[in-house]
């Protein structure tokens, strides 16, 4: 119990630490892909607005109450181009700035063809957006620089045409990928050692619930231990007098409850022992540990029981697949095989089948119970496997017994790196699912 409530505070505190660390990275990364998209469209705004030739200044980015309005915090490496309705390069401008030509036309052809306003290109890492123009200008030619002004403006002048700008995203995309990777780094290098840490904080911080956890069930072992001897003597003394004919009918009544009532506490200390044990197995590792035939276990429990239910006019019905063979402690596997059973007789209506399942599954060995009987209640399942609770409160000594049982039955379970469980429906019955 205390190695899982170990497990269980350190996956809280690297869970929660983990989530804001990742919310607080994850927040930087976003606020760094906005500023990037917000200078790529700035960048693009810029090129699609200034003249064709415009050289940008060294430092101009600084102006940022410039009276144009444009120099808002610093451009890419951008160039615009004059696009006919073909697709046909038509005006360029004189900036130093080249573009491949099949970049260009893979550019060219998403403008033309895509819906949007802008866009981009990740592979090339570029980005893109479209402007149309209508006034007509003059320019200079495109490819021949010797031809004269006015066969050049005979030819390309247009009243319409579309202007596309195209921004290098090369560096931007190279940062935020940078940033991406250092980032996960980051978290995986801080959830790595915080979980170390928080492992060996673990130890100091349950520190006193283990030595709580230890004084009790030491305690618990040795009150049964020091419990037993005076017992037996009340109980071989009440076995001596039963055979005194000397005493008359009153006296050997008080005689007989004597007996009762000391039979009855050696059960519950017999139990209380058990259950340190179980307790001790659960978190110091199971007492034996050996190749154990589960098949037969299961099997030998049940043919125990046949006599029990038959009393009860009930049928024990078992599906136990032969072979299935576990590590484990075969007494304290026995004895789990017979608080399940036991507890079904008990509690199963008179005339109905209590079934006892044994299967292996994905890897794992199921023991299931079931009876047909009262209905637990969803918010007595929870509590079962608590000791000294019982569903029926009403029940008494002779069925209910000591609410030990299934606390024990959790204890091996546990001991054996195992879970137990329980569910309860009208329809289904009671349901008890050990799994191995």
């Amino acid at each position: 119990m205390l190695g899982q409530l170990r497990r269980k505070f350190v996956l809280i505190t690297v869970a929660l630490t983990g989530l804001v660390l990742v919310c607080v990275l994850g927040s930087t990364l976003l606020t760094a892909y906005n500023t990037q998209r917000d200078l790529i469209d700035e960048s693009l705004e810029r090129a699609i607005n200034d003249d064709l030739d415009h050289l940008p200044e060294l430092g101009s980015m600084r102006n940022h109450g410039g009276g144009d309005g444009q120099n808002k915090g610093g451009h890419l490496l951008a160039l615009a181009v004059d696009v006919s309705e073909d697709g046909m390069v038509i005006r360029t401008g004189r900036s130093p700035l080249a573009i491949n030509s099949s970049v260009l036309a893979e550019v060219v052809h998403e403008a033309l063809e895509s819906s949007d306003e802008s866009g981009s290109i990740a592979d090339l890492h570029v980005a893109w957006r479209r402007a149309y123009r209508y006034e007509s200008e003059g320019v200079e030619p495109l490819f021949d620089d010797d031809a004269d002004d006015e066969d050049y403006f005979g030819v390309y002048e247009q009243e319409s045409y579309l202007r596309v700008a195209i921004v290098d995203t090369t560096a931007a995309d190279s940062a935020f990928s940078d940033q991406l990777r250092n980032d996960a780094i980051i978290v995986v290098v801080a959830l790595a050692a915080l979980f170390g840490i928080s492992w060996l904080l673990s130890s100091w911080a349950l520190a006193p619930v283990e030595k709580a956890w230890e004084d009790q069930r030491r305690f618990i072992a040795d009150a049964s231990h020091e419990l037993k001897t005076p017992l037996s003597v009340i109980i071989a003394n009440t076995d001596i007098l039963k055979n005194d004919d000397s005493l008359g009918k009153d006296a050997m009544r008080w005689v007989n409850s004597t007996a009762d009532e000391a039979a009855h506490m050696r059960s519950l200390v017999n139990d209380l022992l058990e259950l340190a044990r179980a307790d001790e197995g659960s978190s110091s590792g199971v007492m034996r540990r050996e190749d154990v035939d589960l098949s037969d276990v299961v099997d030998s429990a049940t043919l125990e029981f046949d006599a029990i239910a038959f009393e009860r006019s009930c049928l024990i019905e078992s599906t136990i697949e032969p072979g299935i063979h576990v590590q484990g402690d075969p007494e304290w596997l026995e004895r789990l095989a017979k608080i399940l059973i036991d507890n079904a007789c008990k509690y199963a209506e008179p005339g109905s089948t209590i079934s006892v399942r044994l299967a292996r599954s994905q890897g794992h060995e199921t023991l299931s119970v079931n009876n047909q009987g009262p209905v637990i209640e969803p918010e007595d399942l929870d509590h079962l496997f608590d000791r000294f609770y019982r569903s029926d409160k009403a029940r008494n000594r002779e069925t209910g017994g000591f609410g030990l049982g299934l606390a024990i039955a959790k204890g091996i379970a546990e001991a054996h790196g195992g879970k137990i469980a329980a569910t309860s429906t009208k329809e289904a019955g009671t349901t008890f699912t050990v799994t191995l």
